[in-house]
């Protein structure tokens, strides 16, 4: 565990003052009457957003909240680039034995998302439960990680960073958790290094129809079971996210920069841009403005800049010859021990045979409630699937050898 430091979030003071600036001047548009949220964030709600971060959010507030986490920073050298110094959570349980634990955020999250996991996870409830020793990455060009110069950092850069960062830290084999992109980094990881990533937990499984000549046995199952209601309302909810809510995906797939300089030079902007995600990606979850700013501050203030978050979705839409391609991510993955967790309002969703061919499935849940942003709708759901598929007596018991929690 050489080269790793504590590391403490220090915003200057002028970037503060910046900000506020910034919103002091701010422009709005004009608003269509009864357009409600048919044609985006309404133009209320980024008012009183904006008002109320120039005027009486704290940022010093959450910063020392954030830094009262078990924060650290190193640094990772990824093939073909820089060395990068990496900030992240790292919260090791007093439990001997317990389970090394990777969890992977998406866009527009970050390392926030795993906060109100890491208390469920620590210690094993007088050994009812498994204990895990928690790893939560700011992803390189995220948060308070650095972010790149050159171009081509796709999912195996990414992928190359995270099990970097577990190797570095001791842990030589793992598990993951991930939803958004962490699903698709989690999932390129068991492709690049089946032997290190003994399982992983995804909240944002994606697979497509089983064919006969792949999975002759889901096939089979998918043509003889009628789809339940709760799978024809998971292909509605991905029938309305195709067309109703994924243009910001197509247009930071393909030309990223030229909205760069939208979010870049304008707060208001990343908060309409971020906060119509958490509005529309989420089962109901009542995020206070407090929460909604702190997500939004972490993206302004970030180490790399506001530019370089979005181009991860260019990346992965346009890998180089050794590269993967997003796509590849909803494709079997062997070796891997997988646990899919079915929440309602994800973006997308559908029958469980198409996300059993993702890979060797050895854990379902389905859940009442929850959205897109699992780890922060419903943390107690999320503990207890990893609980429940890892403890003694779950699938995948022991599955990192002489690590049982």
């Amino acid at each position: 565990m050489t080269s790793i430091e504590s590391y403490t979030v220090s915003v200057p003071d002028s970037e503060i003052q910046r900000l506020k600036q910034k919103l002091s001047v701010a422009s709005f548009p004009d608003e269509l009457e009864d357009s409600g949220w048919d044609y985006g964030v309404p133009l209320a709600d980024v008012k009183r957003l904006s008002t109320y971060w120039k005027d009486h959010y704290s940022w010093r507030k959450a910063e020392a909240s954030i830094n009262e986490l078990p924060n650290f920073r190193t640094t990772i050298q990824v093939q073909g680039f820089e060395p990068l110094k990496i900030h992240f959570i790292h919260q090791p349980s007093k439990v001997n034995g317990a389970i090394p634990l990777l969890f992977c955020h998406g866009w527009p999250g970050s390392f926030m998302e795993v906060v109100k996991l890491l208390p469920l996870l620590a210690d094993t409830k007088n050994g009812a439960a498994p204990a895990f020793h928690i790893v939560a990455p700011s992803l390189p060009n995220f948060g308070f990680s650095e972010g790149l110069k050159k171009r081509g950092f796709g999912l195996a850069s990414y992928a190359e960073t995270c099990h970097k960062l577990m190797q570095k830290l001791g842990y030589q084999q793992y598990v993951t958790q991930g939803g958004d992109w962490g699903c698709m980094i989690t999932r390129t990881m068991g492709k690049l290094y089946p032997e290190f990533v003994m399982a992983s937990h995804i909240n944002m499984p994606r697979g497509g129809q089983p064919s006969l000549f792949y999975h002759p046995v889901l096939a089979l199952q998918h043509f003889l079971t009628p789809y339940t209601q709760r799978e024809r309302e998971g292909l509605d909810r991905t029938q309305w996210f195709l067309k109703e809510g994924s243009g910001y995906r197509f247009q930071q797939s393909t030309k990223p920069q030229t909205l760069n300089y939208a979010l870049t030079d304008s707060p208001v902007g990343l908060l309409a841009w971020i906060y119509e995600k958490l509005h529309d990606w989420t089962d109901n979850y009542p995020w206070t403005d407090d929460e909604i700013l702190t997500a939004t501050s972490v993206y302004w203030f970030s180490t790399a800049g506001v530019a370089a978050a979005q181009r991860i979705y260019y990346e992965a839409m346009h890998p180089g010859p050794q590269g993967i391609h997003r796509m590849a991510t909803e494709q079997y993955v062997p070796y891997v021990q997988l646990g899919l967790a079915f929440f309602p309002k994800e973006i997308t969703g559908g029958p469980r045979t198409w996300a059993r061919t993702l890979g060797p499935v050895v854990f379902e849940s389905e859940h009442d409630k929850g959205g897109h942003f699992a780890a922060v709708e419903r943390p107690d759901a999320i503990a207890d699937d990893l609980q429940r598929m890892f403890k003694k007596g779950g699938p995948a018991y022991q599955v990192v050898p002489d690590r049982n929690g």
